[in-house]
């Protein structure tokens, strides 16, 4: 179980990441097609934001525990927290490999 400091954190970099989206993918295509002055502007203004306001800043966490590390995107789970759930029979579809 992750610490839950750690926890609260990344929740609250992910509301942090959805308040500045539009506003930073604007930027980033001024950045990408203005005018040197206008990009210098897009430049600056950028930097005034909060770091946490970079999606790379939001770290993948196992949805149920918190666990950072073995994350498996399509089930939101850690792969220990996956095998064990799979070993339940607590995920549909989810067979164990057998040949």
């Amino acid at each position: 179980m992750a610490k839950k400091s750690k926890i609260a954190a990344n929740e609250r970099r992910k509301t942090v990441v959805l308040r500045y989206a539009e506003r930073r993918a604007q930027l980033k295509e001024i950045i990408r097609t203005g005018t040197p002055q206008e990009r210098d502007a897009a430049v600056r203004e950028l930097s005034r934001h909060p770091r946490d306001a970079s999606a790379t800043r939001v770290r993948n966490r196992d949805s149920v525990d918190g666990r950072p590390r073995g994350h498996l995107t399509k089930f939101g789970l850690s792969r220990v927290r996956f095998r064990e759930m799979a070993h339940r029979g607590e995920l549909p579809g989810i067979t164990k490999a057998s040949w």
